[in-house]
């Protein structure tokens, strides 16, 4: 016979949060998780280690606790994805700060309701960002993207050409180190070989 476990996840976006990791592992512990996992990573970065460990980890019949949401998916497709590999595995999700439950039918009602009405809002934004550059096209108010790093290559190439350190390059243009390597390799590729 296997016995269920609390397992707890954590995560702040910076290590500069360390009072909000500290918050979330002193609520997982009172919740009463006996393994917790947790990292300091944001929610954009497209791999969390400590997520992906966790997910595998958990048993047929443990329960994965988070203390918001938002500490574990970064939007409802993420969710999904996350209480679908969560189920596959025979495990539910708690979310303390909502009292949710998956475990109960109650608690997978209010998930999928949550991920729609989450989904619902993201597609009005993005409608009313659609036509709010339309209406800033149609008046002439729309500039687009700005210009990037690249639109100053010319300016790199001559910096460097007059012996400037890529430092002086990136404060004189305010551009970031990495583009100005990038724009040196870009034309280290193009220069002819003789």
């Amino acid at each position: 016979m296997t016995t269920s476990t609390l397992v707890g996840y954590a995560r702040t976006s910076t290590t500069d949060q360390k009072a909000g990791l500290q918050a979330q592992l002193r609520d997982l512990e009172q919740a009463g998780c006996t393994k917790v996992f947790r990292e300091e990573v944001s929610s954009v970065a497209t791999y969390r280690p400590q997520l992906a460990a966790v997910l595998q980890w958990v048993r047929e019949g443990d329960m994965l606790v988070v203390t918001k949401l938002d500490r574990l998916a970064r939007s409802v497709a993420d969710l999904v994805s996350i209480t679908a590999a969560l189920k596959a595995k025979g495990a539910g999700l708690r979310i303390l700060a909502m009292n949710l439950d998956t475990a109960t039918p109650t608690g997978k009602l209010m998930l999928n309701l949550l991920g729609s009405i989450a989904e619902f809002e993201r597609e009005l934004m993005l409608e009313r960002q659609r036509e709010g550059i339309a209406k800033a096209k149609a008046e002439g108010k729309y500039t687009g993207r700005q210009p990037t790093a690249r639109a100053k290559a010319k300016e790199v190439l001559r910096m460097r050409a007059e012996g400037k350190s890529v430092s002086d390059t990136v404060t004189a243009l305010g551009i970031s180190r990495a583009s100005v390597f990038r724009i040196l390799a870009e034309h280290a590729e193009a220069a002819p070989t003789s």
